[in-house]
């Protein structure tokens, strides 16, 4: 006899069963398809004919190996986001017919970009290796640093398209250091921005060494050369600089500089700096809110890894990745090391997270670079992104764990606290392989994701679209001071989107001796409208803004209480 409530429970039973394999084959199609977060090689399709040199002749230099970084920024103010390339120079017995130059790219709009260096007058034909960009002397335009083998270049921004040379007279040439990376901040909170400048080495021909592995030729490491001390420049506020470096603690740490990034990381209103070495402990210097600085990179965990190990640090961010309104830390590394992820306790203090999280899986064979946390999918949570290639251009014939030639990895933020490698299934962008230094992180065709430009060392750059097919709502905020620094650099800045709360901060220089990412961008999932937005400026003024619309990049502005879009084209 047929039981018809049997029947009935099993038919629903099986339309939940077909339902669901339905979703698993929908998320399944995706996968295949490309996953939540796909990024093209858009490359030949910009126009952009740069190729990087390190200047090299065979003799193994070991600046050759670390040049060099990238800016990406709105250089003309016109809306779209352009791209700043650093070039290495000739070294001694190089022979090039043609000096190399760093180059500029006007963003055109629509994927293409115009190479406007000579008309810009930047084409710097130092040796380039690290560089930031920040509004120095506060007239609505962009400057830009240049930290390179050698004697550095601040070029003045002219407010028409060009650039001036003006690092003698503003005091900030830096003697002739192998440099690293740099950035600007508000160090004293007096509303302009002070220099970080960070050294790698003091190098000189005479001392020039190389050693072999397994019989091979090879570049050495930092440690065969003396350790320098970096250098901090205070604003005068009329266009000079004064080095403070002796006076304000920075002077009292000589070190191997690489990356760096300045943040609040303490969450007591002023910027504190952490700077990677290269090889030995990284330094944390604390701020006391005067522009005076103590090493609390030790007390803090983020000197050396779980185990107590220096690292060979390269490149770091910090962003926060599990929402909780502090600033963490991903740093990477040398082969053999993984690239890691420090979460903030809150209470000074940091813990490497690296392999619970998984935010390191498949660093260890790779030397990484460049680096970001970004949200590419506008889910409301930061994924990272990680550049790789490694710097001995032989390792295949004496070492089977690398290669020269590496591809780049994607890490996808799970919401959890988890990440997870999905570089093989996030579109050709990721099938790029080669030995890759600084990446930048912007909107770079200004429709809501966030794309990425890559230096590849001696190659032509990788330029990746992200065109990821689920698409969350998101917020853009460019930030303007009146009685803070012009762009907001140090401020904080939170938005709040129902039960979704984003904290983030305005950084001038960051990764791998690179620039990016001051115009902020937050992914906020399937909430179609932004409660409110928190400004902390520095210097302690409070703005909030309330009532936001979503998909579109506004403009805040110090001492002001409503939003002010530039433009029409700003509502996207």
């Amino acid at each position: 006899m047929i039981n018809f409530a049997d029947v009935q429970e099993c038919g629903v039973f099986v339309s939940r069963l077909c339902a669901a394999t339905l979703a698993f084959l929908g998320l399944l199609s995706q996968v295949c398809a490309g996953g939540p977060i796909v990024l093209r090689d858009v490359t030949k399709e910009t126009g952009i004919t740069f190729r990087h040199t390190d200047g090299s002749s065979g003799r193994r230099y070991i600046m050759e190996t670390v040049t060099a970084g990238l800016a990406v920024f709105d250089y003309d103010n016109d809306g779209d986001i352009d791209i700043y390339f650093l070039n290495g120079g000739a070294l001694k017995a190089a022979k090039l017919k043609i000096p190399p130059r760093n180059a500029l790219y006007r963003n055109e709009g629509n994927w293409k970009f115009a190479d406007v260096t000579e008309k810009a007058g930047a084409g710097d034909t130092g040796y380039g290796l690290g560089v930031a960009v920040g509004d120095y002397d506060n007239d609505g335009d962009s400057d830009i640093y240049l930290n390179n083998h050698g004697p550095n270049v601040l070029y003045r921004n002219n407010g028409d398209g060009t650039f001036t040379d003006v690092t003698k007279q503003a005091g900030v040439e830096n003697g002739s250091y192998t440099g690293a990376g740099a950035c600007f901040l508000d160090m004293d909170k007096d509303g302009d921005l002070d220099l970080y400048v960070s050294n790698y080495l003091e190098f000189s021909h005479d001392k020039h060494l190389t050693t072999t592995g397994d019989g091979f030729p090879v570049y050495v490491g930092p440690a065969f050369f003396p350790p320098v001390p970096d250098a901090l420049y205070r604003n005068n506020g009329d266009g000079t600089f004064t080095d403070v470096s002796k006076g304000s603690g920075v002077a009292d740490h000589p070190n191997w500089g690489m990356g760096m990034v300045c943040g609040d990381y303490d969450n007591d209103g002023d910027t504190d700096i952490y700077v990677l070495n290269d090889g030995a402990g990284n330094i944390l210097f604390e701020n006391d809110g005067t522009g005076k600085f103590k090493e609390a990179g030790l007390m803090a965990g983020i000197a050396y890894d779980i185990y107590g190990d220096a690292q060979g640090s390269m490149g770091v961010d910090c962003g926060d990745y599990d929402n909780d309104g502090l600033l963490d830390l991903y740093v990477t590394s040398y082969q053999g090391q993984l690239a890691l992820l420090y979460r903030n306790l809150g209470n000074g203090m940091f813990d490497d997270m690296t392999r619970l999280t998984g935010a390191g899986a498949g660093t260890v064979s790779n030397v990484t670079w460049g680096t970001g946390f970004v949200d590419f999918d506008n889910d409301g949570d930061r994924d990272i992104f990680v550049a790789c290639g490694h710097l001995q251009d032989n390792i295949e014939l004496w070492d089977d764990r690398s290669t020269y030639f590496q591809h780049n990895i994607l890490y996808m933020n799970t919401g959890d606290g988890k990440f997870v490698n999905v570089s093989e299934k996030s579109g050709d962008g990721l099938k790029v392989k080669l030995s890759s230094r600084g990446a930048g992180f912007d909107d770079l065709d200004n429709d809501g994701d966030i794309d990425v430009v890559i230096l590849n060392s001696r190659r032509e750059p990788t330029i990746l679209r992200n065109d990821s097919p689920s698409k969350g709502h998101w917020i853009q905020v460019r930030l303007r001071g009146t009685k803070s620094n012009r762009d907001g650099v140090g401020a904080r800045v939170k938005v709040v989107a129902g039960d979704l709360t984003l904290i983030d901060e305005v950084h001038s220089g960051r990764g791998y001796q690179s620039h990016y990412g001051m115009r902020l961008h937050f992914g906020l999932g399937n909430r179609e409208k932004v409660d409110r937005i928190e400004v902390r400026w520095i210097g302690g003024g409070v703005d909030v803004f309330k009532d936001i619309a979503v998909d579109r990049l506004v403009t805040l502005t110090e001492d002001s209480s409503k939003v002010e879009p530039k433009s029409t084209e700003e509502i996207l």
